[in-house]
This record gives structure tokens, C-alpha cells and sequence, in this order.
């Protein structure tokens, strides 16, 4: 449009070329502001849609890290794990599975059933109680309670666990209460089909919008309180507290030292001779006790011998005990023994992921033992190997064990960061078993965050930084 007509244009026709002038620059300022909205939104999106490709690959499981780098200022780090979370959450929103059902109230018609991976085990349905209690969710989302029953009649156990939990004074919370989906023989809560289903439980429950992150907590009884102990020593990075009750496993199967930042409750009746599970309690109360003069502050717990009980015992005090621990999901200090578990290993722990074992053998341990002072990162890691120093003469239960530690020789660790963990800001020093293996500044990378999203499937575990 010509501007300079309404200069050279008579009176009469000065108000209809002004108007011409507003229209026209009205349209241009709408055009350049949308121009500039989608040079900001466009490149976002598509970043998103790529994450989400990638975690649709991953969910499936197609399982190569993300490579695609796109680095950012420190200040984007809080938009672009939103980015990342959001995307994770459509994600597994897209994925054809069965999900858990709509929360209600914790009662007997609040069940559904999940259908475990033939491959992992044939013929294996769980099917599970899902509600909460009290009467409004926290603003920080409900703590959660997977609660395992013992080794009784399978829907008798179920409905046992229903009726007691119900009554537990840990409200308000949500309850998650399977039934096993078999029985017979050496059959345990912590195989590898039930692995499949507790580490479903925690990606569904963590994009459910329902549930506190820091707020998780797994308990049982007798068989139960076997699993559960596995449990707290295998997940630990993803538990505010664990609750084992009449059990009792020899520490081989859940070594105390993973146990670093829960809270651990063990109750077991003092009279509780049946495979030694008031024997194989005084040993954990031993360990643990011994933990925590090593490290104070860590390693809290409330290890039990009762008088004058068997394998019967009061059940209501563990969750009123536990509710009141928080998870703290970024610690300074890591003890992690990687141990198999029905023949499958953690790919991590807190902020470390493995590239590479150590050892090729599946029965093989690592100890990783990382100190974070200021900004230096201190990692030892050391293959271990378990000497028996007590064995029951009757079912042949080892019960006591010497550790041997000797340094790895290979291997690959990645060390994920975040603000809470160094400042990332300044220069970075790691040291790997005495020698200097880092020194510098790391710079925030996407990838790092879609990798460690996809791998801990946790809100508060979507670091910016890797080494």
C-alpha cells in the first residue's frame, strides 16, 4: 500500500486511506507475531514429537539410547524436563497395554488384573486391589502402598490383605494389594514376571497424577515379608520405605547397604524359630546397626525381635512408622550392590546408569560406591564375591557371609547430574577407583534427560548433565 497517496490524496478521501493504513498494519503486526510465535513454538514441538517417537520405540522395546543432541542454558532445564515428562506421559498414555484401573476407594470392587508376559512366565494373571483412602489427595499426590501376602491360599491371602490394609492408620494414601498369580513350589514375589509387574506398578503410578514420587512403599507378611525385603534392597532409589514382616532373608538376598536413604522396618516374633527368621532378623538388626554407626544419619530403621511372639504378630504398626519418611531421590552418597535377581540385573540406581558390567557372568556382583564433596565425584567400583561363613545343617540356608572386595577392571558408568547433586556451573573433577577419569565443565544435554527418563521413568530423575 502505498503510503505516501495520503499525502498526494484530496480531503475527502484522508479518513478512507487512514483506515486503509490501520487495517494494513494491524495485518502485518498479526503476520510477524505469528511468525515469531512458531520460530519459539515449531522448533518445541517437533522436539517433542521426536521424544516421543523415541519413547514410543523404547516402550515397545527397542532400547538403544537417544543420541539426538540439543543443548540449553541452565535456566530452560525446569521447561525442558516439563518437555520431557509431558512427552513420556503420551507416551505411555499411546501404549497398548493394560493399564491400571480408574482410582476409587480402596474397597473389594476397586480390582482389576494384569496379564504377565507369557516369556517371563506362562499362565501368570494378577490380579490386584488399586484405591485410595482418606478423603482428599494430598497436593503433592497420594504415598503409595504395594502391600504382598503370604503364602496361603492364594485368594484367601488376597482377601486378608484387603480387609487389614484397609484398616492400617496411614491414610490418606492408595493402596496397591496383587494376588500371586500362582502357586506351588519355590515360587516367590520377587521373579521375574513379578519384577515386570512392579516396575509396571511404578511408570503407570508415576504418570497417573495420583501418586507422590517420593512416597513409595513396599511392605508384607511372611512370604510377603521375604519379598518385600528383596524388594526394598533391589529398588531402593525408588522407595521412601520398606516394611518386612514375620521374615527374615539372609542378607545375601538383599544386601542392607543399598538400603542407604529408606526408612526399613523388620518386625518378627522373637519365638519365630521357622527357617530361622528370628535368627537371620537379629543378623539384619546387626547389619543395619552397624551401617548406621558408619554413616549417621543414614540407614534408619526399626529392626524388631518381639517377646513372646511366633510367626503371629501385631501388624498395625509398620505403615503408621514408615508414612512419616520421605524419599530423598538425589543423594550425595550411593552404595549400590548390583545383584541379580532371578537372573535379571538393575540397568541403574539413583543417578548411575551401566553401559557395561564388569563381569560377564549373570550371578557376578558389582559394589559402586559414589561420594559427591562440592563439585568431586568420587566412584569405586569393585567386584564382589560372597564367602559363607554359617550354613544351616538341616535345609542347608546360608546364613552368615564374609564379602571380598577386589577393583573392577572394565566397565562403563554414566554418572547423570543435576543441580541438587554439583553446581553445574563450575568445573567438574571425577575420580574412578584412585584415578582421575573427568575434569571440566559438563554442559546440559536433552538426550541426558530423555536417557534417564526413559530408564528410571521418574519425575524427580530427569537429569540436564552426564559424565
Amino acid at each position: 500500500f502505498p503510503y505516501t497517496t495520503l499525502f498526494r490524496s484530496p480531503k475527502s478521501e484522508y479518513k478512507k486511506n487512514m483506515k486503509k493504513i490501520a487495517v494494513h498494519s494491524l495485518l502485518l503486526l498479526i503476520i510477524l507475531g505469528s511468525g515469531r510465535l512458531q520460530a519459539v513454538a515449531g522448533p518445541a514441538d517437533k522436539i517433542r514429537k521426536n521424544i516421543e517417537c523415541y519413547f514410543n520405540d523404547y516402550l515397545r522395546g527397542e532400547t538403544p539410547l537417544y543420541e539426538k543432541h540439543q543443548s540449553f542454558s541452565l535456566l530452560k532445564a525446569s521447561a525442558y524436563r516439563q518437555l520431557v515428562w509431558e512427552a513420556w506421559k503420551t507416551a505411555n498414555d499411546e501404549l497398548d497395554e493394560e493399564k491400571l484401573i480408574a482410582l476409587d476407594t480402596l474397597s473389594a470392587s476397586s480390582k482389576g488384573k494384569w496379564h504377565l508376559p507369557k516369556e517371563l512366565e506362562p499362565n501368570a494373571i494378577m490380579p490386584y486391589y488399586w484405591g485410595s483412602k482418606g478423603a482428599e489427595k494430598p497436593a503433592d499426590g497420594y504415598p503409595m502402598y504395594l502391600y504382598i501376602h503370604g503364602s496361603g491360599p492364594k485368594q484367601a491371602e488376597w482377601k486378608t490383605g484387603l480387609n487389614i490394609c484397609s484398616r492400617f492408620d496411614d491414610a490418606p494414601s492408595v493402596y496397591f494389594i496383587p494376588q500371586i498369580p500362582n502357586e506351588g513350589g519355590y515360587y516367590r514375589w520377587w521373579q521375574k514376571a513379578k519384577q515386570y509387574a512392579w516396575e509396571k506398578l511404578f511408570r503407570q503410578a508415576l504418570v497417573s497424577g495420583h501418586v507422590n514420587p517420593d512416597k513409595l512403599f513396599i511392605f508384607g507378611i511372611s512370604e510377603g515379608g521375604y519379598g518385600s525385603q528383596r524388594l526394598a534392597s533391589f529398588y531402593a532409589d525408588y522407595l521412601a520405605g520398606a516394611g518386612p514382616m514375620a521374615g527374615g532373608e539372609p542378607l545375601k538376598n538383599a544386601p542392607a547397604e543399598n538400603c542407604a536413604h529408606i526408612a526399613f522396618s523388620l518386625r518378627t516374633g522373637a519365638d519365630d524359630r521357622g527357617f530361622y527368621r528370628n535368627i537371620l532378623t537379629g543378623y539384619v538388626k546387626e547389619e543395619f546397626e552397624r551401617l548406621q554407626g558408619l554413616h549417621p544419619g543414614l540407614y534408619k530403621h526399626h529392626i524388631e525381635l518381639i517377646p513372646g511372639k511366633g510367626h503371629s504378630i501385631d501388624y498395625r504398626p509398620t505403615t503408621p512408622w514408615l508414612k512419616q519418611y520421605t524419599r530423598n531421590p538425589y543423594p550425595k552418597y550411593v552404595y549400590w550392590e548390583d545383584f541379580e535377581m532371578d537372573g535379571l540385573h538393575r540397568k541403574g540406581f539413583y543417578n548411575l546408569f551401566v553401559k557395561e558390567r564388569p563381569n560377564d557372568d549373570i550371578n557376578a556382583r558389582t559394589r559402586y560406591e559414589m561420594n559427591i564433596t562440592d563439585n568431586h565425584i568420587t566412584l569405586n567400583v569393585d567386584n564382589v564375591v560372597y564367602e559363607t561363613v554359617q550354613k544351616d545343617p538341616r535345609w542347608g540356608i546360608e546364613m552368615k557371609f564374609m564379602k571380598n572386595y577386589t577393583p573392577a577392571a572394565k566397565g562403563k558408568v554414566i554418572i547423570y547430574l543435576c543441580d541438587e547433586l554439583v553446581d553445574l556451573k563450575k568445573e567438574i573433577t571425577v575420580t574412578v577407583n584412585g584415578k582421575q577419569a573427568f575434569q571440566g565443565k559438563v554442559k546440559p544435554d536433552l538426550k541426558n534427560m530423555v536417557n534417564s527418563c526413559a530408564t528410571f521413568f521418574d519425575p524427580q530423575r530427569i537429569y540436564p548433565a552426564a559424565i
